[in-house]
């Protein structure tokens, strides 16, 4: 299966709303909620896109001449990539009956892990969608990361609860998505956290902790200052609030003020293998990638997950031999075009 045909066969298994477009830039679905769009004009989802292309990388092949390894070692793990699939929900909602959560999760955990990454997976307002999550990670040996929403405290115990038992390699939390319609006005509140109530979460999660949805230093510190050992830098894909910063333009400096201290990963507009480039040269550690996942899965299952997984591998390796990097850990910010180290 190539990626155009993967590409063409989720076109035919979308709701409507998401067109599988060739590059999924957020123009053409551009504030449709329901459905894969930003919030508001749709400015977010567009902007971090478009972000990652305005950077230029530097072309450099007089190296030394030998294989590019794009392997990444993390939480005692081993990934082909440093590349993992975002967490995404309401598949019924946003992308069409053909998948509904608990199926497109148990295809995108599964998938992952044989193609040499790990799934973030969503939750929602049925728990069985956390529990069918838990049960995919389980499956896999614990290869996988549950993310719960910022409900109260008394869910996120009962969701903690459930997801220990799968024995996640860690458990993340999108603070972010206190921004979401279904969480607002609830009894009790869901939403924001202190970094009181966040480090209460730490303890209780017992696994590493990732905290996704951080767009400032200020933010980094207090993630770090509540005891989580990573955070992922995101706006929620554009969906939560309208004309913020594309990721690309405050990766940089959250990653020099916390990433000697604490994992940096970051989502947002992604797309291929010279992004991930450029994301690791502005100092994260890895990326998340969500929308393309999901189209993915609704294209061919496993195999079209495999396909797109070894599309960004080929990319990231290209990049990295034609700008002189033969290791993640050679990628740096003199690696971009005007991009102060």
């Amino acid at each position: 299966m190539t990626y155009p045909e993967v590409l063409e066969q989720a076109r035919m298994r979308f709701g409507g709303t998401c067109k599988a477009c060739p590059v999924c830039n957020g123009l053409a679905c551009r504030n449709t909620m329901p459905g894969p769009g930003a919030k508001g004009m749709g400015t977010g989802a567009i902007r971090n896109h478009q972000k990652w292309q305005e950077l230029c990388v530097n072309m450099d092949t007089i190296c030394e001449n030998r294989p590019v390894d794009t392997t990444f070692h993390w939480m005692g793990r081993h990934f082909l990539l440093p590349v993992f699939a975002a967490p995404v929900g309401a598949m019924k909602t946003h992308y069409g009956d053909y998948y509904d959560d608990l199926a497109y999760n148990q295809v995108l955990v599964s998938a992952c892990a044989k193609a040499g990454i790990a799934a973030f997976t969503g939750d929602g307002l049925d728990p069985a969608v956390m529990e069918g999550a838990a049960k995919a990670i389980a499956l896999c040996g614990g290869h996988g990361v549950p993310t719960i929403k910022p409900w109260d405290l008394d869910t996120i115990r009962e969701k903690v609860a459930l997801v220990r038992q799968a024995d996640p390699f860690a458990v993340a939390m999108d603070i972010d998505g206190a921004g979401l319609p279904f969480l607002k006005h609830r009894t009790p509140p869901a939403g924001s956290k202190t970094v009181e109530e966040l480090r209460e979460i730490v303890q209780l999660v017992g696994k590493p902790f990732l905290l996704k949805g951080i767009m400032t230093v200020k933010g980094a510190r207090k993630a770090l200052e509540a005891g989580a050992s990573g955070i992922v830098v995101s706006n929620h894909g554009g969906r939560v609030l309208d004309q913020c910063p594309g990721t690309a333009e405050v990766l940089a400096e959250i990653a020099d003020a916390v990433g000697e201290q604490m994992t940096v990963l970051v989502d947002g507009g992604i797309r291929s293998g010279m992004d991930v480039f450029k994301a690791l040269a502005l100092g994260a550690h890895g990326v998340l990638i969500g929308r393309p996942f999901v189209t993915a899965v609704y294209g061919g299952g496993e195999e079209g997950v495999a396909v797109y997984v070894e599309k960004l591998r080929t990319e990231l390796a290209d990049t990295m031999a034609m700008c002189g990097a033969h290791t993640l850990e050679e990628i740096d910010r003199s690696m971009l075009f005007g991009i102060e180290r």
